[in-house]
């Protein structure tokens, strides 16, 4: 479903006014700027790990040949696609720029069940789109505490421990991404440790810089005691002033539990909205998501 890269317009309404196009690497830094600008605390290399998933899929609304609007449309797998990003400049809203860009990028996903992370001001919209809610998301921020004790059993990730990595995230998300947890995993300033029990994966954990705070995502584990081990080892190494944030899915109970045990909390929350079914997941293992923005 995927279309070639190019400079040729997707969509040029009658006014001739919004042209979309799809967007590089490069041009998708600016999009990185107005969602750092809405408070969204992107991490600073995300768009690099997620761009090669789908090149197709992040699109740029332009105005006499400046960018004014964007949205990401990744496909994961021939099933599933998740939609993020969806921005307009502040200067060009109340336009109907922002649903021109929709309607220009939305057919990039074919038949796929669409998901989606919703601000509240939003819901509506998106309902009217297509999208169900499924659950909330709450985002926890601040000073992590320091438990005291050790982090038995994680480990930082080597290259060795990649396809076993992906084995266990396979349950976890709605679609593979082997290639992608390659990236995620070993890019620049991403800290990554995997919880081993009995030389088995029980959970693995990547804390990334981003623009406010730190932020970690995905945390998956089998138990609670696994994930707080995971987060301890990943906060181990920042100073006593470094704020981090982590998005964890409303219902977890256990999650919210160790975020508040380690001194985080709410700061604001989404609803997690899909257009149809999507494979089951081990809700019990997601303590944390990786991305509020690209899934």
């Amino acid at each position: 479903m995927n279309h070639p890269l190019g400079p040729d317009p997707i969509r040029q309404p009658a006014d001739g006014a919004l042209t979309v196009t799809r967007a590089s690497l490069e041009a998708w830094h600016q999009v990185t700027e107005w969602a750092a600008a809405e408070g969204w605390n992107p991490g600073t290399g995300d768009t690099a790990c997620f761009h090669p998933t789908d090149p197709a899929g992040f699109f740029l609304g332009h105005l006499d040949g400046r960018p004014v609007s964007s949205l990401s449309l990744v496909t994961y797998s021939e099933d599933y696609a998740f939609l993020g990003y969806y921005i307009v400049h502040p200067d060009h809203r109340g336009r109907g720029l922002g649903l021109a860009t929709w309607r220009a990028a939305f057919p990039h996903a074919g038949d796929r069940t669409v998901g989606l992370d919703a601000v509240p001001a939003q819901l509506d919209t998106y309902r009217r789109s297509g999208f169900t809610p499924a659950y909330d998301t709450v985002r926890y921020a601040g000073r992590p505490a320091r438990s005291g004790a050790p982090a038995a059993g994680a480990v930082i990730v080597t290259p060795a421990h990649v396809d076993a990595i992906a084995a266990y995230d396979q349950p976890c998300f709605p679609a593979d991404r082997r290639a992608f947890l390659t990236r995620w995993l070993t890019a620049p300033g991403h800290i990554a440790y995997v919880l081993l029990r009995d030389g088995h994966v029980a959970g693995y954990g990547v804390i990334r810089p981003g623009r406010d705070s730190r932020r970690i995502g995905p945390l998956f584990a089998d138990t609670q005691e696994g994930a707080e081990a995971l987060f301890d080892a990943l906060t181990a190494h920042l100073g006593p002033d470094e704020e981090v944030c982590l998005d964890i899915p409303e219902p977890h109970r256990g999650a919210r539990e160790l975020a508040t045990a380690r001194g985080l909390a709410p700061s604001f929350h989404t609803t997690r909205m899909y257009t149809g079914p999507v494979r089951p997941v081990r809700e019990e293992r997601v303590y944390g998501t990786t991305s509020l923005e690209l899934g």
